[in-house]
């Protein structure tokens, strides 16, 4: 797989490469992926991060990447982010760029917040973020998603918020929706049957798998599918590679993130899989996913990593912010 091919993603005429680059983990100076305070060091400073966001954007780019993803919790990713394609003279429509509204930032910029997000998926909300995107993005706003949809939240029968999602498509934005938790299957349904919604952002990886005949239906139906969480916040990395994995990925002289995301891309309805790399080396390993061919003794060998939703959802939220 050529990891510069643009394609379309889902009905939208939003081209994109098959590996896209998340900014969840250097946007803002506390995340949860394992292995991050070795990664990024003592300076959490914004300069620091700032600095961090911008050679891991420079080493997408040249890669080939062209997708990038953000939202309005990511800290300062979305100005991060501006900030580059400003200074690096990208022109709207070279990249397609997503970002999302429902959580916003609170943590201060400190290690030891109490709280580092705060969720509340409502209209006002809504109409807030959006400006707030705009006036960071402006046109390079490609894709506005909701962040963390559920069905329980009520946001699919909220008819302000529907009334404004469907203006933002009117005014050639495309919408779209995250997914969280062990009822993202029940979610992705509900979105779709709604007719709204141009794109689904989900978690699908070896260890979360309960999504996929839901993101499958998606596909079908139309959706542009974004897959995150690749590496499970770092479980599915060499840090933290179960041995099934670890193993594989030694025979095939492969890294085990990259074997993980290869996984991703080898489903038919998977059209970006985010990189969450800190650090140019990372996205690097991250994008050899492209070179690999998947086939039936892989999916063979690592079923048995697969957890319950329940479990895998339990262990991310248990993981430490750091």
């Amino acid at each position: 797989m050529d990891v510069r091919a643009l394609r379309p993603l889902g009905r939208t005429r939003l081209m994109t490469t098959p590996i896209g680059l998340g900014l969840a983990a250097v946007g803002r100076p506390a995340y949860i992926t394992l292995g991050r305070a070795e990664d990024l060091g003592a300076d959490r400073s914004v300069d620091a991060m700032r600095a961090r966001a911008w050679a891991v954007l420079d080493a997408a780019w040249e890669a080939g990447v062209r997708y990038f993803d953000a939202a309005r919790s990511y800290g300062l990713a979305e100005e991060f982010l501006a900030g580059w394609l400003h200074e690096r003279g990208i022109a709207p429509g070279a990249a397609t760029i997503g970002s999302k509204w429902g959580y916003a930032y609170v943590g201060g910029w400190r290690m030891d917040a109490d709280d580092h997000e705060v969720k509340e998926l409502s209209a006002g909300r809504l109409r807030r973020q959006i400006e707030e995107t705009r006036a960071l993005l402006g046109e390079h706003l490609s894709l506005y998603q909701i962040h963390s949809a559920t069905v329980e939240s009520g946001v699919f029968d909220d008819e302000d918020v529907l009334a404004r999602l469907y203006a933002l498509r009117a005014e050639g934005v495309a919408v779209g929706f995250s997914t969280t938790g062990p009822r993202q299957a029940e979610t992705i349904d509900r979105a779709v049957a709604s007719g709204v919604f141009d794109m689904v952002q989900s978690t699908w990886n070896l260890l979360e798998r309960s999504a996929e005949e839901a993101l499958a239906r998606a596909y079908d139906a139309g959706l542009g599918v974004i897959v995150k969480e690749g590496v499970a916040n770092g479980r599915l990395t060499a840090r933290a590679a179960p041995p099934a994995l670890a193993e594989a990925a030694r025979e095939r002289d492969v890294t085990p993130d990259a074997l993980a995301l290869a996984a991703v891309l080898s489903r038919p309805w998977a059209g970006v899989v985010l990189s969450g790399a800190v650090s140019a080396p990372q996205l690097r390993s991250n994008l050899t996913a492209a070179d690999i061919s998947w086939d039936r003794d892989l999916d063979d060998r690592l079923a048995v990593l697969a957890e319950e939703p329940e479990t895998y959802w339990r262990t991310r939220a248990a993981l430490a912010w750091h």
